[in-house]
């Protein structure tokens, strides 16, 4: 462990592509060139790669091939599910959405806002959740083209009661997407039990290359492309595709439904350990979000009495987050966890630490011993500071009271 080979535990922010995936790429690069479009053997062999790729994707998720449509990142999948939607004619437009949301579901929110829209914000309760019932409040005050709530939330990992969530927007005859970016892979993701009409991947949260996505379209669901073009990837999505990557992605796919159970009940493990330790050794540390419906590999806690950020720079050997990776640059509070009521000091001594497929328990029992001794260490000097400054004004006050010699 040093500061230019850190422990690893940012996978929330994205993740390593796995060897398995890189070798399944490589021909892709190297030789098989073709444009999945062209008609003779070069083209053919790109295109048999992207719907082998699209199998994967779909079987992984409990879909059909067909319904998958690939796009650049989970950011361009959830623009075409917001975006698409509102697009087709005779919707309501009025959307409802929840305080929390990745910016790749807020800001096409906001911009429909700028267009006239209407967006329903709801709040969430103090572990991080939206209630089921108040989406169905906010559908019973305001017919609604779309519901659109995040699977599981990047920066606390809490899970969203999505099936619930989907059966209030069926109810109310309201299409609904959810963002899944941070739940593939890690949990059991299947369209058919969660309800979902439009489902997001981002390739990068999933081992796979970064710059590729897919958006899951329940079939009989009508939606408008956003990009305009030729009539790849049924139309929705124009540009001649990223063959590499997409198949990339569909191998990452593969990979996790063959081993998702057991790398799920492996990370827990070593999530609670983790938990476990850091918890004996700080006092009053605490766990941002619902302690039992997050993901297997998200651990989100408060050291109190210290920022973050000076945390991990006493940490260098650790490369974890203060938040959302898409967040950072900044000392202001996530806006997640003040949604969630905590005050600003609090958050902003909050921690993200997310593992992974190559995360080991050394590795957890180092990273816990670490930042132990590093918030043990700010809290020690700043009783000393703090000390010294009560020092310094008792003999202020000391030398005001003393009476002048007489003259």
């Amino acid at each position: 462990m040093t500061s230019d080979r850190p422990i690893y535990l940012d996978h929330n922010a994205t993740t390593p592509l796995l060897p398995e995936v890189v070798d399944a790429m490589l021909p892709y690069l190297r030789e098989h060139f073709g444009n999945p479009s062209s008609g003779h053997v070069y083209g053919r062999r790109a295109r048999d790669a992207v719907e082998n790729a699209r199998t994967q994707v779909a079987t992984l998720i409990g879909a059909a091939p067909e319904e998958i449509v690939f796009t650049s990142g989970g950011t361009e999948a959830n623009n075409l599910a917001i975006l698409g939607v509102a697009k087709m004619p005779g919707r309501a437009r009025h959307v409802v959405t929840s305080v929390i949301e990745h910016p790749a579901t807020a800001e096409p929110c906001c911009w429909l806002q700028r267009q006239g829209w209407t967006v329903a914000w709801l709040p969430v309760d103090r572990a991080g959740r939206v209630r089921a019932d108040d989406v169905a409040g906010a559908l019973a005050e305001q017919r609604a083209a779309l519901v659109s709530v995040m699977h599981a939330n990047n920066e606390t990992g809490v899970i969203q009661s999505i099936a619930d969530v989907a059966r209030a927007a069926r109810d109310a005859e309201t299409l609904f997407h959810t963002d899944a970016a941070q739940s593939l892979g890690k949990i059991a993701v299947r369209v058919n039990d969660l309800g979902v009409d439009l489902l997001s991947i981002a390739g990068h949260k999933l081992y796979a290359p970064k710059g590729v996505g897919a958006l899951y379209v329940r079939k009989g669901v009508g939606i408008e492309r956003v990009v305009y073009g030729a009539g790849h990837e049924r139309g929705l999505r124009p540009g001649t595709e990223n063959v590499a990557s997409i198949v990339g992605l569909g191998t990452a796919c593969a990979i996790a439904h063959a081993t998702l159970a057991d790398e799920s009940a492996r990370q827990r493990r070593l999530r609670d350990l983790l938990w476990e330790r850091i918890c004996a050794a700080v006092p009053d540390v605490a766990i941002n979000g619902d302690p039992f419906e997050r993901l297997p590999n998200t651990l989100n806690l408060r050291f109190p009495g210290v920022r973050a950020t000076e945390l991990l720079a006493r940490t260098p050997g650790i490369a974890a987050s203060t938040g959302s990776a898409c967040h950072e640059g900044g000392e202001s509070p996530s806006a997640v966890l003040t949604a969630m009521g905590l005050d600003a000091d609090t958050a902003l001594g909050s921690v993200r630490l997310s593992l992974g497929r190559r995360t080991t328990e050394d590795e957890v029992v180092r990273c816990a011993s670490v930042l132990s001794v590093a918030w043990h260490s700010i809290r020690r000097q700043a009783s000393l500071l703090s000390l010294r400054r009560v020092s310094e004004a008792s003999c202020a006050t000391s030398y005001l009271l003393v009476e002048p010699p007489a003259r």
